[in-house]
């Protein structure tokens, strides 16, 4: 077989059930498309946090293990070096070696150190080509964007959009190999829909009536839909206490704005993964492309200001490009989507985009670890619409990957490629067992059973089968199961290098440095 290029796309922030090919509301025809020629696995799992996300991604290995605990500026005496490891190659690096042209578009977030090119960057991790941020985040008008190691100075015009941007760079590159018959690999890591709010008004005109019904009724519609997918049965949805009833909502006009400009983030990168899409076929590749999409993480519930965000002219400019000041919080004076405005769009909304799921980004139950996933070859078997109910992890892309090109694979990760061209041939290894951690926060999935816990309460156990919405704790009817996945996920965690979350706090104290958010 001819090999094939690799096309790994990754959103930022984006919830379980946002896309419409798994339950949402938001237009994602080009995601859909994917979906219903290629696979969806329902029980697809990425870390609770971004950049530990792209650590797992890239290398195949638990991002503790690789320099990436928490995020990337975490560098202390008893801490994670927060920079990617040079011992661990990248994906990059290993098709690279293989004669691929590689090529990282968007969203970095592996360095703890930005502001001098060093080993850590995109440039000597395996990429041919970096175009992009690397940072976290940044507005979407007005991002401090490099080209390779060169950051690019000049202001951007009036019509600019980051994820546009982005997605005809990630174009070109494919136009750009296919031309000269060389394989590729494109990693398109988007920025969106992470927060700011920031979106043409032309786009989230369209939304405005369609979240004006609120967050409560969407919630249970997104729910119903997935189960007519196929992709989750109709489970009990626990409420989150701290979400109001839409009714109750003080200010339901800027509410469903700020929804509304999140669902038009959500439609520009799907928008842009069809001009993706439209360059493959051009140039006759697509069946033999292996497209994977994921999320880094579940939906994001933070509210700004972030004091030490706002501080960051990279992440957050303090002007537009008129010279207006930019206003950053969620409040209803600051209007979401236009540059003047930095903000996100809040835990109610969130509550939605994770449904049916409990919890968000930093946690990991459900709501902050599940991930929608495509996969998509037709030219090595992966097509039909079908859906993969195995659970798998994000450190499985990479052998899965190797795999594709006839590479044997190492580390944690187990290849999926079989399982993608015959979704209903049966689960991933029957004694597998997943760990994840985060500040604290602590899960281990084998099987119909998840033991997990927020930082400093008690584990909870859950037949996440029967309940993946975690309602009901079945701690007390199966000792025997949370002994063993607590023993297990102990063996994981001295394993990868997990600092114990107390210890990382008491380092945070003794150095008078604020604990991430």
């Amino acid at each position: 077989m001819t090999a094939p290029n690799i096309v790994v796309i990754l959103a930022d922030d984006l919830g379980f059930s946002d896309a419409g090919a798994f339950g949402g509301e938001i237009e994602t025809p080009n995601l859909d498309r994917l979906a219903a020629t290629g696979v969806r696995m329902s029980a697809f799992y990425a870390t609770p946090r971004c950049s530990p996300s792209r650590a797992a991604l890239l290398t195949g290995r638990e991002s503790h293990s690789v320099g990436i605990g928490i995020l990337t500026t975490d560098d202390r005496p008893h801490g994670y070096a927060g920079s990617l490891s040079v011992d661990a190659p990248t994906i990059a690096e290993r098709l690279k070696a293989r004669g691929y042209a590689t090529a990282l578009v968007g969203k970095w977030h592996l360095s703890s150190d930005i502001s001098t090119p060093n080993e850590t960057w995109p440039t000597h991790r395996g990429f041919d080509e970096f175009y992009g941020i690397l940072p976290g985040a940044s507005s979407y008008y007005r991002p401090p964007l490099y080209d390779g190691e060169r950051r690019l100075d000049e202001e951007t015009t009036a019509d600019y959009y980051l994820t546009d941007d982005l997605s005809h760079r990630a174009a070109d590159f494919v136009a750009r190999s296919a031309q000269r018959g060389t394989p590729f690999f494109l990693y398109l890591s988007y920025t969106a829909p992470h927060w700011p709010l920031h979106a043409p008004e032309a786009d989230v005109a369209r939304y405005r009536e369609r979240y004006r019904g609120g967050w409560d009724r969407l919630r249970e519609e997104r729910a119903e839909r997935l189960h007519e997918l196929g992709i989750a049965r109709l489970i009990e949805s626990a409420p989150d206490p701290d979400v109001a009833r839409w009714t109750d909502a003080a200010d339901p006009e800027w509410e469903s704005e700020r929804m509304a400009v999140y669902a038009a983030q959500v439609e520009i990168m799907d928008r842009g993964i069809g001009t993706l899409i439209a360059a493959l076929d051009a140039h006759g590749v697509r069946d033999d492309t292996l497209i994977v999409f994921c999320s880094d993480n579940g939906a994001c519930a933070e509210e700004l200001p972030f004091s030490e965000r706002r501080m960051n002219p990279d992440i957050c400019p303090p002007f537009t490009r008129d010279g207006v000041e930019v206003m950053v919080g969620n409040e209803p004076g600051i209007r979401p989507g236009p540059e003047a405005g930095y903000s996100s769009y809040g835990r109610p909304w969130a509550h939605l985009s994770n449904a049916p799921f409990r919890l968000y980004k930093r946690w990991v139950h459900e709501g902050g670890i599940a991930s929608p996933f495509i996969v998509h070859w037709p030219g090595g078997g992966i097509a039909g619409g079908e859906i993969a109910h195995a659970p798998a992890h994000i450190v499985d892309i990479v052998p899965s990957i190797l795999d594709a090109v006839d590479e044997p694979g190492d580390g944690p990760g187990v290849s999926l490629l079989e399982l993608w061209r015959q979704p209903g041939s049966g689960d991933a290894p029957a004694e597998r067992t997943l760990c994840w951690e985060h500040m604290g926060n602590a899960a281990a999935r084998r099987g119909r059973f998840k033991l997990v816990r927020e930082s400093g309460r008690p584990w909870g156990l859950y037949d996440i089968e029967a309940d993946r919405g975690e309602t009901a704790d079945v701690a007390a009817e199966h000792p025997d199961v949370v002994a063993d996945l607590e023993a297990a996920w102990q063996r994981w965690a001295e394993a990868n290098g997990v600092i114990p979350w107390e210890r990382v706090l008491e380092d945070f104290r003794q150095r008078g440095r604020a604990v991430p958010q």
